[in-house]
């Protein structure tokens, strides 16, 4: 059941992550863009303002020859449609139950690879994101707010209920213009899997990597050095 479990973490923390829910902008959201719009040269600066199209991000996603022997991209499964309810957590029960599955994404410019490692249960999944640096900003912002700010509830998916518990972590303060990170526990069937999810705002581009705790670590940096690379 392990790798049924992990699975499931990715799908449901991968979909609330990428559905930015509608808010104003905030000073420092503000703040950040215009900082990052006026530092660096002219053209790099227009480059980090740059929408990119989905075609465009999927190029920008690593691939096998990236990571390294041992992973295995996965297929894309899809679209699920299972009622979703989230419990113990109302910020994230605002964002509705469509935001677990995947069923109503803010952000139409996106790109997704989800690997395995080793032939184990172990996954690591890259999603690449592009729209105004506000935009992103302010809809990745309240989603990890909302995770982070409930320590412990539950997720019940397609009549399996899984428990939650969510950690604030330490941002790579070093890679891109905004960052965010964060600890999952999912728990069910007496089996837990741990998640890490880091998130990195670099202009027009929002770039979440999940996944094993180690994997991420291990992989994060690259993936920010190709989706960010100017040829």
């Amino acid at each position: 059941m392990r790798a049924r479990i992990a699975t499931t973490a990715l799908g449901i923390t991968a979909a609330l992550l990428a559905v930015p829910a509608c808010s104003t902008n905030t000073s420092g959201a503000k703040h950040h863009a215009t900082s990052s719009a006026r530092s660096g040269k002219p053209a790099d600066a227009a480059r980090k303002a740059a929408v990119l199209s989905p075609a465009a991000l999927e190029t920008r996603l690593l691939d096998e020859n990236d990571l390294g022997s041992g992973y295995l991209r996965k297929p894309e499964r899809p679209a699920q449609h299972d009622d979703v309810t989230v419990v113990g957590c109302p910020a994230l029960s605002k964002l509705g139950g469509d935001a677990a599955t995947g069923g109503t994404l803010t952000f139409p410019r996106k790109a997704k690879a989800t690997f395995t490692y080793g032939g184990s249960s172990s996954e690591i999944s890259e999603e690449l994101y592009s729209d105004s640096a506000n935009k992103l900003s302010d809809g990745i912002g309240r989603i990890f707010d909302a995770m982070t700010g409930c320590p412990t509830y539950q997720v019940v998916a397609g009549g399996t209920t899984i428990d939650m518990a969510s950690q604030k972590l330490p941002a790579p303060r070093e890679l891109g213009d905004e960052q965010w990170s964060q600890l999952l526990t999912f728990s069910t069937g007496g089996r837990s899997t741990v998640v890490k999810q880091t998130a990195i705002r670099d202009g027009s581009l929002l770039l979440i990597v999940s996944g094993s705790p180690a994997l991420v670590d291990r992989h994060l940096g690259k993936a920010l050095a190709k989706a960010t690379a100017t040829s």
